[in-house]
């Protein structure tokens, strides 16, 4: 979690009794990775499973939760990691932008349940779906700081407390606390007080037995030591998941401390060592905001190492780096990737080794959804893992990787000019995912093993206004609608409902597909008359997918 502007809200709330719902039988989850990592079987697809705005959601977040579990387990996902559950009455303010919110679980009062995302039993019926979905819960912990301005009877009534109360030494450090701040410091809880230390201990046993957790996401991990997470899933949750945001650049470390001389990796695997956690990718996120897409394989899902690969937890953006639908902001934006990059960026992690971690907004409130699907689907029937082989083929531009899954082995180019996958990996020919934007990206993925049986799809064209001797077409990506050469495009023969036209056309299953309709001369294929306006038709080949276009 990156700073924000706080202020105190001095909103009244309503203390909700509810009876505590017991969620059991806890599922088993697998044992720690071969190099230590709690990475659950390293078989984990995760939703992130809320964006900044909806703690203030209507109805209350924790419903929409409860109501989409099973949507949730059919889309694929195996895990899903959950808002922080603690109450929160903070409220913030950017100044520079006029964005306002608060109660996002960021800024902490007490470990009472009744958040603005919901009430206590909200959360455990939230819980009792998920869980019974087969979603393994994953929720926020927030360790580092907390709302000051709230008395909290758990906390120790004297000692050193909070960061403030520790003496400076060098390099912005001080003699107890073993984090950085956050923001001021002011309201920095000093985890490595004991006390202190215990009272998330506690807590995180009370989220295990009473909430259905099955593992934890620490925020802001530069703010206390790795040694403190060890501990906690030592001592709460030993064979659960959990990950750790360090987002903390190499320069950003003391010149006397090596990490600011090491990689991005570096940091990441070190802190990872520390805590026996995964690490989200900071160094793949770098490059995707700040190189180019052959530069996305220094990711730490791309090292040669495959202890390297099993710590890593991908994503393309966040709560606090992308976009937030609904009032009152459009959300943090701090490190938003170009709409242009999402889905190649998607293609990468989610068909890549690392655990990758998909945002609520790009799966559900957005276009994204069915293609996402696709890729989850391809991911599982290749026998993807986190720690699964990759390599890099170098010569044909862009970002071209092999993936070896435990099924199908796997060849990705993204802007890539290669055509044959032969030429990089033997046995590797069949079309998997085909994708080309308007903006000129490009994605191609092939898979070994047999072809993909075909599906008839549909297709309609409305307002298809002709004069003698023209028809209307579809032209796409796929080369059963002719590579985008309006010469061997499909012509639509249905014209019962003329100026609607309707045809049908034979596409492998399971391919991303972008296409239009076309009014192109019957005898002569070079006299296209008009072309579908806006930006391609998208559509995933599936029995009963809609594909309408319309002049």
């Amino acid at each position: 979690m990156v700073s924000r502007h706080l202020l105190i809200n001095g909103a009244f709330f309503f203390l909700i009794a509810s009876f505590a719902l017991i969620i059991a039988p806890r599922t088993a989850y697998a044992e720690k990775s071969p190099g230590g990592v709690r990475y659950g079987d390293g078989n984990e697809i995760i939703l992130q499973g809320f964006h900044w705005n909806s703690a203030r959601a209507s109805p209350p977040w924790y419903d929409t939760l409860k109501q989409m579990a099973p949507t949730v387990a059919a889309d694929g996902f195996t895990a899903i990691w959950m808002p922080p559950p603690w109450r929160d009455d903070s409220y913030w303010k950017d100044d520079k932008t006029g964005a306002s919110g608060g109660g996002e679980g960021y800024f902490w009062r007490d470990f009472d349940k009744n958040s603005h995302y919901g009430t206590d039993f909200q959360l455990q019926q939230a819980a009792q779906a998920l869980t019974a979905a087969r979603i393994k819960i994953i929720y926020d912990i927030v360790p580092n700081h907390r709302d000051r301005q709230y008395p909290m009877d758990a906390l120790p009534k004297d000692g050193k407390v909070w960061r403030s109360d520790c003496a400076p030494v060098a390099n912005g450090a001080n003699d107890c606390d073993d984090g950085d701040p956050f923001m001021s410091g002011d309201a920095d809880l000093n985890i490595a007080n004991p006390l202190i230390a215990n009272l998330f201990k506690d807590e995180l046993i009370r989220l295990r037995d009473r909430y259905g957790a099955g593992g934890f996401r620490f925020d802001y991990v530069r703010g206390y030591a790795p040694e403190h997470v060890q501990s906690w899933m030592t001592d709460t949750l030993d064979s659960g998941f959990c990950v750790g945001e360090l987002w903390k650049a190499p320069n950003e470390y003391p010149t006397s401390d090596p990490r600011s001389k090491a990689s991005w990796q570096d940091v990441l695997k070190d802190w990872s060592d520390h805590s026996g956690c995964g690490i989200f990718d900071f160094a793949l996120k770098e490059r995707m905001q700040n190189g180019s897409i052959s530069d996305w394989r220094q990711g730490l899902n791309g090292n040669p190492e495959i202890r390297w690969r099993e710590v890593a937890v991908t994503f393309v953006d966040n709560h606090d780096t992308g976009y937030s639908p609904a009032p009152p902001s459009n959300g943090q934006h701090h490190w938003v990737l170009p709409d242009k990059l999402v889905k190649q960026a998607y293609t990468y992690i989610l068909l890549s080794p690392g655990t990758p971690t998909v945002y609520w907004p790009h799966m559900y409130n957005g276009t994204q959804h069915d293609y996402l699907r696709l890729l989850i689907q391809a991911r599982r029937q290749a026998g993807i893992r986190s720690d699964s082989e990759i390599q890099f083929s170098n010569g044909y531009g862009g970002l071209v990787a092999i993936v070896k899954g435990s099924q199908q082995q796997l060849v990705i180019a993204l802007d890539s000019t290669l055509a044959d996958p032969s030429q990089v990996a033997n046995g590797v020919t069949t079309p998997a995912v085909t994708f080309d934007s308007s903006d000129g990206s490009h994605i191609r993925v092939w898979r070994s093993g047999p072809a993909n049986a075909k599906t008839t799809i549909q297709f309609q064209c409305d307002k298809g206004i002709t004069q003698q001797g023209d028809s209307v077409y579809v032209v796409g990506s796929a080369s059963e609608l002719g590579n985008w050469d309006p010469a061997k495009a499909v012509r639509l023969t249905d014209v019962s409902a003329y100026p609607t036209w309707k045809g049908s056309v034979e596409l492998p299953t399971m391919q991303d597909v972008a296409w239009k309709c076309i009014v192109r001369n019957e005898n002569d294929p070079t006299q296209v008359k008009l072309w579908q306006a806006g930006t391609n038709n998208e559509l995933i080949v599936v029995t009963g997918t809609p594909a309408k276009g319309s002049f």
